[in-house]
């Protein structure tokens, strides 16, 4: 019948074939009357935007707006997606039915949709469930980091988190943490691609969500797991007395997300007063109504109502935690009276001198100093990479994202080694190894121990900031962004730098600067290595070329997995002694500049700038 299938509209035969199967299959009274509406309407646009490509599931899992079709995050799309991520499972474990696996969620929610993270969660438990295998599913809404938490600590075979992290409220996700306790990393993704892909038709039993109530294999681990986080969390407070007895006071935002009562549960544990929450923001919320994105990671923006709060109270310090309170923000009241809100660059860097001082006082024995590791992604500073030059412990990079140094970790760790810290530029922080991703929960408490512990030494965080600089050498940093959603001209703009001078040969200078060495992650291509091989992993599918400057400045290019971005990340790296933070700057902004101008040509590529 044409409005089934949506013949009387001349949809090409693969839409045609797709909204005919939703119209089978989808059980969501919203979504279904919504796809039969575009079809009697014969609006091809805004089908073809629902069911134009399924999502691509890739190594961070699932991100992309609810509504219905096979482009959006809904009830059938989890079934499916779940579906194969089960089947995937029980080809690589055989003890599946034994170990299970934990799901959890943030508070999203899309009524016109009727889609939820709540209700997403409880639809793969129950995939999971009608297949016999056990599932720990938290009752209410937990971080992020609870997740790989939980898979490492019940040693269960997978996790999975509904989120959508920072992303605008409209969004969801679905997130995958392996075995090991870290995220998938390839060929994890393909297999499960390709699983879903095999398993589209729901199984019997996939709608009936009642099927887990009161069910043997439903467990709910929210109050042990509550209890034995908290417990671990405890051996990363190295001043319970200073703690007690500190007159630092902080503010919290948990930014309509879920960290408030975690928050308040970590200062607990380390014996602080718990911080004041901004209590428009405290409480859940999926509209976000006071922000505009509710990504910390855009500074004063998303920070004005704890400025006003830390105000009043007489608050010397603000934490942020983005909404599935996976990363933190920090800012700090200066003497000027201004607010300095710090880069992840900036907090890495104190919390990778704190964690390290902090390990030293505890381990005397210089000799374990060799078996001593901390990690950070390629684009993050190189601040770490100096403190390890010259207190004798090892660095290493990885490639970009928490997948990888959740990983690199565990290596580590299963070799009996000690990983003391790892971060990334976007403000995420692995302070305690016992959950291998980022974790805001144990980094706002860590970062408010610190505080309360310069304080004694009459010192703020940005006095204790140049301390370190000054000790290791300036680390200056810049990083922005172009919009770009156009896939041949992020092509055309890469491929003109790899054939700058149409020969095939990369740029020598950038405008008035050097540059000294060149890796191309996507080729595989690194001059400053013997052959020419990069070391890291390349990846065809991404685009990412760093250049390094006779200045002594790095940057790299890159376009960003999640988002319609070409991203730089630019740093000057200066050796210890008496350097000029001012002069460094105006030449970081100089390189940056230059970069900007003969690199992105932002006019011949018709790109968007960051709005400012």
């Amino acid at each position: 019948t044409p409005a089934q299938g949506g013949i009387g509209i001349g949809m090409d035969a693969r839409l045609e074939q797709e909204t005919a199967q939703w119209l089978r299959w989808d059980k969501n009274p919203l979504t279904l009357e919504s796809v039969k509406q575009l079809i009697a309407e014969g609006n091809k646009e805004e089908l073809q935007k629902c069911f134009g490509a399924r999502m691509e599931f890739g190594t961070a899992g699932l991100r992309a707006p609810m509504g219905a079709g096979i482009s959006h995050m809904n009830d059938l799309t989890i079934i499916q997606t779940t579906q194969g991520f089960c089947r995937y499972l029980e080809e690589q474990f055989s003890d599946l039915k034994q170990r299970g696996v934990v799901i959890s969620f943030d508070a999203r929610a899309h009524p016109p949709s009727g889609g939820s993270s709540r209700r997403f969660a409880r639809l793969a438990a129950t995939t999971f469930i009608s297949q016999g295998i056990p599932v720990h599913l938290f009752s209410d809404i937990t971080p992020t980091p609870f997740v790989p938490y939980t898979v490492s600590h019940l040693k269960l075979c997978a996790g999975i988190m509904i989120t959508a992290s920072h992303n605008p409220k409209q969004d969801n996700g679905y997130k995958v943490y392996w075995d090991n306790g870290a995220q998938i990393i390839s060929p994890h993704d393909k297999g499960i691609s390709r699983a879903i892909e095999e398993n589209l038709e729901p199984w019997p039993q996939a709608w009936d969500d009642s099927l887990i109530d009161g069910n043997a294999l439903l467990h709910n681990p929210s109050a042990s797991i509550n209890t034995s986080y908290f417990e671990d969390l405890k051996k990363y407070c190295f001043h319970r007395s200073v703690n007690r007895e500190t007159k630092v006071k902080f503010v919290h935002t948990s930014v309509h997300g879920v960290g408030h009562d975690f928050v308040q549960l970590a200062f607990k544990a380390f014996d602080l007063v718990p911080p004041e929450a901004v209590p428009q923001q405290k409480d859940p919320d999926p509209e976000f109504p006071t922000v505009k994105y509710p990504n910390p990671e855009e500074g004063k923006d998303v920070l004005t109502l704890s400025f006003a709060l830390a105000d009043k109270t007489k608050a010397k310090i603000v934490l942020a935690n983005d909404p599935d309170a996976d990363r933190l923000a920090v800012a700090e009241k200066q003497d000027s009276g201004e607010w300095r809100v710090f880069s992840g660059n900036e907090l890495g860097a104190l919390l990778g001198w704190w964690l390290f001082t902090s390990w030293k006082e505890k381990n005397k024995d210089q000799g374990t100093l060799k078996d001593t590791y901390m990690l950070s992604s390629t684009v993050s500073s190189k601040i770490l990479r100096a403190i390890a030059l010259k207190e004798g412990f090892h660095f290493e990079e990885t490639l970009t994202g928490f997948k990888w140094m959740g990983n690199r970790a565990k290596q580590l760790i299963d070799q009996g080694k000690t990983v003391l810290f790892a971060f990334e530029e976007a403000i995420g922080y692995m302070c305690c190894p016992f959950v291998l991703d980022k974790d805001g929960v144990s980094a706002a408490v860590i970062s408010a121990e610190l505080a309360s512990f310069l304080a004694t030494k009459n010192l703020s965080l940005s006095q204790q900031l140049k301390a370190i600089y000054v000790e290791y050498g300036y680390h200056i940093t810049k990083a922005s962004y172009f919009i770009c959603h156009d896939q041949d001209t992020i092509k055309k703009l890469f491929g003109n730098l790899r054939n700058y001078d149409g020969k095939n040969n990369y740029p020598k200078t950038c405008g008035k600067f050097e540059i000294s060495a060149i890796r191309d992650l996507t080729t595989g291509y690194d001059d400053s290595q013997p052959d020419k091989k990069a070391v890291l992993p390349t990846s065809k599918s991404s685009q990412m070329i760093t250049f390094t400057f006779a200045n002594g400045g790095v940057a790299t290019m890159r376009t960003s997995g999640t988002e319609p971005k070409i991203k730089y990340y630019a740093e000057l790296c200066a050796p210890p002694g008496n350097s000029d933070p001012e002069q460094l700057k105006k030449e970081l902004n100089e390189l940056v500049d230059a970069i900007e101008e003969n690199f992105f040509q932002p006019q011949k590529y018709n790109l968007q700038p960051k709005a400012e």
